[in-house]
């Protein structure tokens, strides 16, 4: 099966009571080998008054070796993935937040974009790609593909979380300070913060990155 016999994003959505126009909507990315409703986990943890929506990734994993998940990209090595299968998904996501009104049955206030992992990676490539699209991108443990191309003009990019773990070994920390360096000296705005920890996530790691958010106009 490929993105294309895919073609309808599958995803689990957490609504609050009272949520409707001008309500904080964050949409999650999972990581590579993951589905739908790993993110959902995050919700005890995230806003209240949130609504959390968590897509699935259209590529099997089973079919690069992830096991019975699912992926959003085909990875190569370090920074390097298969670009095609990157584009395709990013092209998806970006119908997906196009739909969300309807999905929803009602207008997004800050509209999120964040994810762990591949999902980090791929909040931050659609970010560069869709300047102000969404209000901010979140990249939990991501990396930055070496085949996104960097805005030349920064003026209306989407600022961006880094959160990493200075002892990951999926993602290592040097494949972070790689990546924001590209950010910085395409002047994307950024917040980096760093954490003690392996390949997850922790609550401080959360609670600052919906600071960031909440500081944004």
């Amino acid at each position: 099966m490929s993105a294309e016999d895919h073609a309808v994003l599958d995803f689990d959505l957490t609504v609050p009571e009272g949520a409707g126009e001008g309500t904080t909507v964050a949409v999650l990315l999972h990581g590579r080998g993951s589905h739908k409703g790993d993110l959902q986990a995050l919700v005890p943890v995230l806003p209240s008054d949130w609504v959390i929506v968590t897509p699935q990734a259209p590529y099997p994993g089973s079919d690069w070796g992830y096991g019975s998940g699912w992926a959003w990209y085909r990875y190569v090595q370090e920074d390097e993935v298969v670009a095609e299968t990157l584009e395709r998904s990013l092209e998806m996501v970006a119908d997906f937040l196009a739909g969300l009104p309807q999905l929803l049955g009602f207008n997004p206030g800050k509209l999120v974009l964040g994810g762990f992992s591949q999902g980090g990676t791929m909040s931050v490539a659609y970010s560069l790609a869709h300047p102000g699209a969404v209000v901010a991108a979140w990249n939990f443990s991501g990396f930055v593909a070496a085949s996104v191309v960097l805005p030349d003009d920064s003026e209306s990019a989407t600022p961006i979380f880094w959160g990493h773990g200075t002892s990951d070994p999926n993602i290592p920390f040097v494949l972070a300070q790689k990546g924001r360096e590209r950010l910085t000296e395409a002047r994307i705005p950024m917040v980096v913060m760093d954490y003690d920890i392996g390949h997850w996530i922790v609550p401080d790691e959360i609670h600052d990155a919906v600071a960031m958010v909440e500081s944004l106009p």
